[in-house]
């Protein structure tokens, strides 16, 4: 291969050599016009940076003709080497892994909050020696070991790792591999501020919206805010924990207990006084808000879908932005009794694993709205297409997330990159050292007056760890900071599931 190169380059010198020889006797031939002359002069000009190669050897030439090329790493021999973790404080634990390679770059991915490391690192093993440019290929490979929800949590921070050293290699945005941006900001909603009284909620919310530039809110409209309030709900009392909640959250020990029992399934009713007990609490934050500012609304309780029906007829006149996660996602014919009951738009799949489990409701338009959240949908490639899909059918896309800084970026990409994008969450708004966890690599801010800023060159995430600020904020369970996993480091089973 080298000497036949070296003949055509050989044979290229020679021809360049006759065809200036050529030009100069032409331009110095009285007969030649002068607009002509000209245009040889300039011609010849223009051949000077390739006539200076003719000098070079053939490693010379080569390393010239390429030396701007961006070369971030050599992607085609990329291997992964290792994956580490380190477990923050954020939400209660929130790990962010980290996958090296041979080249010395790595790529940082998140499990989403709550969810066990483990899911992660079950997957070293099966993707050790691999090209981490190759995501499609790794992520077919791993995703029957996500399931709903946080089970997904290994998966898509896997995924989003992959990308990160992806960008890194090719030394573009992951949004650009995605197919290109629509956006340079992405717009955010935050939790409506809650406060001892009227007064003090109010100003909290001129904070939010005038000081921090959101504008975007959600607020929470609970049973649980009907505590203490006779004739408001039927059949609370069985469900009541041991301090007289109704604890959405559950008592992961107890299994029949009220926050683990599906919303069919309590026979929870919510009475007149109740609703209108709701009602005031929308109609108090909507006159602080007024109607400029869309305000979304979540965590109601579990109650079944006629509950939920009357419910948002109690909330009609509110115009809120969406009803979300009224009755778990999986009922996807509930969903389509609720939504064609209001006019006000629903929403729900944050807790939905890949597009396979989004598509009965979209194809079923059992939602105005679809609601992943990208470390549980199966990362960014595949929530894009959740995206995607959802658009052909005249469906929007609002992004779910509550976790650090890794995520979140790996949402502002995905975000960036899908056209029927409305807003993202950002759950950790009021905590005063998240933003710090990181530092972005264009040196811009990354968030500006209530929206995300888009890396426009900054390559894979546009993030590094700000790792002095990491180690203050770990979680007190396990103090280890990307310490040697090699435990995971051997595959222990036969994966394949199917004969």
């Amino acid at each position: 291969m080298k000497s036949i190169l070296q003949k055509i380059i050989a044979q290229n010198k020679q021809q360049e050599k006759e065809t200036a020889d050529a030009m100069q006797a032409e331009i110095k031939d009285p007969q030649t016009s002068d607009s002509r002359r000209s245009f040889l002069k300039k011609s010849a000009l223009g051949g000077i940076s390739l006539g200076a190669f003719m000098g070079l050897s053939f490693e010379d030439t080569i390393a010239q003709t390429t030396s701007k090329v961006k070369r971030a790493s050599n992607p085609s021999e990329l291997k992964i080497t290792d994956m580490r973790y380190a477990l923050t404080s954020v939400l209660g634990g929130t790990a962010i892994i980290r996958i090296d390679t041979n080249q010395g770059i790595y790529g940082l991915g998140e499990v989403r909050d709550g969810a066990d490391p483990r899911y992660a690192l079950m997957l070293k093993s099966r993707i050790l020696g691999m090209n981490p440019c190759n995501v499609e290929m790794i992520f077919k490979a791993i995703k029957q070991f996500g399931g709903q929800s946080r089970q997904a949590g290994g998966v898509c921070a896997v995924e989003m790792a992959l990308w990160d050293l992806c960008g890194k290699a090719y030394n573009v945005p992951a949004w650009q591999l995605l197919g290109g941006r629509y956006r340079d900001k992405v717009r955010l909603y935050a939790d409506t501020p809650e406060a001892g009284s009227p007064e003090e909620q109010a100003k909290l919310i001129k904070f939010r919206t005038e000081d921090q530039g959101y504008t975007w809110l959600k607020m929470d409209i609970s049973i649980g805010e009907l505590k203490g309030k006779p004739g408001t709900v039927v059949n609370s009392k069985f469900w009541e924990n041991a301090q007289g909640n109704l604890a959405q959250w559950g008592d992961q020990s107890n299994y029949m207990s009220y926050g683990n029992t599906l919303h069919p399934f309590t026979q929870i009713q919510i009475t007149d006084k109740g609703f209108e007990e709701l009602a005031k609490i929308a109609e108090n934050v909507r006159s602080m808000v007024g109607y400029d500012i869309p305000i979304s609304t979540d965590h109601y309780g579990h109650f079944d879908h006629n509950n939920g029906i009357r419910l948002g007829k109690a909330l009609e006149k509110y115009r809120l932005a969406w009803l979300e996660d009224i009755i778990s996602w999986e009922y996807t014919d509930h969903w389509k009794t609720i939504s064609d009951a209001l006019e006000t738009p629903t929403t729900t799949g944050e807790d939905i694993y890949l597009l396979k489990y989004f598509k009965p409701l979209i194809d079923k338009k059992a939602v105005d709205i679809i609601h992943p959240d990208l470390a549980s949908s199966g990362g960014l490639l595949e929530t894009k297409r959740i995206g995607d899909y959802a658009e052909e059918a005249g469906i929007a896309m609002a992004m779910h997330q509550a976790g650090t800084p890794v995520s979140f970026m790996a949402n502002v990409h995905c975000a960036a990159a899908t056209q029927n994008f409305l807003a993202l969450e950002h759950h950790s708004v009021d905590l005063p050292w998240w933003e710090s966890l990181v530092k972005t690599t264009d040196g811009r801010k990354m968030i500006t007056k209530g929206y995300a800023n888009v890396p426009l060159s900054a390559p894979g995430l546009g993030i590094e760890l700000n790792e002095d600020v990491v180690k203050q904020h770990l979680d007190k369970r396990d103090k280890t900071f990307f310490a040697p996993t090699k435990e995971w480091d051997e595959r222990r089973s036969h994966d394949r599931i199917f004969s």
